[in-house]
């Protein structure tokens, strides 16, 4: 038997797409166990993991800051006695765990960003278009080169058999009664992934006149709530779920919707780790940078072809004419078409 620490410690969305790769992993050899060192608010990804997989929370801020902390974690670590470790994040914070463990004698292996790939990609000048690897593969290669050779298969965190349980879920959401279930995620972490306010707007306005259908509205900060709630009441048929549901709850009814629709962010990882179709908006980032939900099609992701795109691998860089017509060119009316083709014909 191998016991394996496996490091990522960010973002949600790069965390989640860790779970198909390492749920798979443990499947497949049952004998080996993983141990996934991520911060601690990350542990309901893994809440459902096989018994080979246990999660340990850090609180990098706090409990283990700066060095002298990473020093203090290292310590308390190397008495679990790995036998190799697997940096899936290749940042200074995981860069000074392996190289520690590497001069103990320690097998490791770390990830290859792509980075080259990735700067042609989004070059302003000399792009080069090309699909780059995903994320997924450059987590299984970290494995396979520590001498474990295995193929991702994944479905969904949960059991195949019957609906998750989950009162609080059940309180706000109430029965199908045969419609269908839309989840909408309009915000991201930058400018350059968030569809506009107002045409995001006229996507609710449409799905809502549909009295068959039901669309949940998820977000997070203050100013988010303020949108979404301002949307629940406008509308018939929404329902906001932002500070309404925990993070587990929320997976839980990601996995009851017919179909979600996202931006290029941690939502479409979520729905995609509870085998829900994700209809994915995406701006300045390009699926090429290897970063689509687990079992998504392309066919739904939502792009408008321009030569500069795609400008940024996080969506982060303004945009260079100042107006993100690669967002605003895209209409209302083609996500509500592909949201409504999906959840019919499921």
């Amino acid at each position: 038997m191998s016991k394996i620490l496996v490091i990522r410690f960010s973002a949600l969305g790069d965390v989640a797409m860790t779970v198909p790769v390492l749920f798979s992993f443990a499947r497949q050899y049952p004998q080996h166990q993983l141990v996934v060192l991520s911060r601690k608010q990350m542990g309901v990804l893994y809440k459902e993991a096989p018994q080979n997989i246990t999660f340990r929370g850090v609180d990098l801020k706090n409990d283990y800051k700066g060095i002298k902390g990473l020093a203090q974690l290292y310590s308390e670590l190397k008495e679990e006695k790995f036998d190799a470790i697997a940096d899936l994040h290749d940042v200074l914070r995981s860069k000074f765990l392996r190289w520690r463990f590497l001069l103990s004698g320690t097998k490791v292996a770390h990830i290859d960003k792509g980075r080259k790939g990735k700067r042609k990609l989004t070059s302003l000048n000399h792009k080069v278009k090309t699909q780059q690897d995903t994320s997924f593969k450059r987590y299984t290669d970290v494995l396979q080169r520590l001498g474990f050779p295995f193929k991702p298969e994944f479905k969904s965190i949960y059991p195949d058999a019957g609906e998750i349980s989950c009162p609080a879920v059940n309180s706000l959401t109430g029965e199908k009664n045969g419609n269908y279930w839309v989840g909408i995620a309009p915000f991201a972490a930058h400018q350059g992934k968030i569809y506009p306010i107002e045409l995001q707007e006229e996507v609710i306005r449409s799905l809502s006149a549909d009295s068959a259908c039901r669309v949940f509205l998820f977000g997070g900060g203050a100013h988010e709530k303020e949108i979404l709630n301002a949307w629940e009441k406008k509308y018939p048929n929404v329902i906001s779920v932002a500070g309404k549901l925990k993070m587990d709850e929320e997976l839980v009814l990601m996995s009851r919707l017919d179909v979600m629709e996202s931006m290029d962010s941690g939502n479409m990882h979520l729905a995609s780790l509870v085998g829900t179709p994700v209809v994915s908006i995406w701006g300045a980032t390009h699926p090429y940078a290897g970063f689509m939900g687990w079992g998504q099609s392309e066919s739904n992701a939502i792009q408008v072809d321009l030569p500069c795109r795609p400008c940024s691998i996080y969506g982060n860089k303004p945009c260079a004419k100042g107006n993100y017509e690669c967002l605003r060119n895209i209409r209302p009316e083609t996500i509500v078409s592909r949201i409504k083709s999906i959840a019919h014909n499921r």
